[in-house]
């Protein structure tokens, strides 16, 4: 299968095709792809389903997709890496933006399609399609601040029509959906505030006992509930290390731990060193 490897922070390419001649392939980067005109097939890691105009899609790296055309077609595709996000660049607060790219970067593609539901959405994140279009292709002064902010913007609403589309909350879950993925959804989107994945909160709002929620978890999962917890942190906190270039404390307190040392005894068990080693051995190996 190809890999295809994204050296720019950021690019747009916009393509046109009677046939897609490329092979399902995977990438190193997110992609915003914006159907302009057409129809036909898209796969996305193995799943098959019709695409029309206006239709958006979100790949997160290692997806894999491909198209079949049916009708000529017309696609933008918003190419970036995590380092859009960087420290070099303000955003209001990096941290929110960041919880976005994992919450995307750390779950599969959950949704078989078009990830907009919400119309007023589509609209919206259309008006700000255009708006990176032309700050791309000007390169007036602060355009790489624009975009930044724009891209941020896309991710949160795509974020809220998944989590609209898929939260607990919502009384239009998918039959498919088993209550383990309610479970591990609601983790993955809360693992950053302690109290809403403590035993006690999600037995009650999954409406099961403590002893209960935590049977079933285990033998679906095959590891307790704070196993799993502590493990999703870990991934968040090794992905934080080697993209950004938030301190060791910052990188504790935003994951809710009560101190650095403690995140670093927790590290040490999972990589056989602290957070700091890691760090460095990081920038060794560059």
């Amino acid at each position: 299968m190809n890999r295809y490897t994204l050296h720019e922070t950021f690019v747009v390419h916009q393509y046109s095709f009677d046939k897609w001649e490329a092979e399902p392939h995977n990438h190193n980067y997110f992609e915003i792809i914006f159907v302009e005109k057409g129809s036909g097939y898209h796969t996305i890691n193995g799943i098959r389903f019709r695409y029309k105009k206006n239709d958006i899609f979100l790949l997160a790296p290692e997806d894999t997709h491909h198209f079949e055309i049916e009708k000529h077609s017309g696609f933008t595709h918003f190419k970036f890496t995590e380092l859009l996000f960087s420290s070099k660049v303000n955003l209001p607060d990096r941290k929110y933006w960041l919880q976005r790219i994992e919450q995307l970067l750390h779950h599969p593609n959950i949704i078989p399609g078009d990830v907009i539901s919400h119309e007023e959405d589509r609209s919206i994140i259309w008006d700000i399609h255009n708006v990176v279009m032309e700050e791309f292709k000007n390169e007036k002064i602060y355009y790489q601040e624009i975009i930044s902010n724009a891209i941020s913007t896309i991710l949160s609403i795509i974020v809220r029509n998944i989590s609209d589309k898929y939260s607990s909350h919502n009384r239009n879950v998918s039959i498919n959906d088993s209550r383990i993925d309610q479970i591990l959804g609601h983790i993955r989107q809360h693992v950053y505030d302690n109290d809403l994945t403590k035993i006690s909160y999600m037995a009650n709002k999954f409406n099961m006992s403590q002893s209960s929620i935590s049977t079933y978890f285990k033998k679906a999962t095959g590891e307790s509930i704070h196993q799993y917890v502590t493990k999703y942190k870990m991934k968040l906190v090794e992905y934080r290390l080697q993209n950004t270039e938030f301190t060791i404390a910052e990188i504790a307190y935003q994951l809710g731990y009560t101190d650095e040392s403690h995140l670093t005894k927790t590290f040490k068990k999972y990589f056989s060193m602290s957070p700091k080693q890691y760090r460095k051995d990081l920038t060794v190996s560059k």
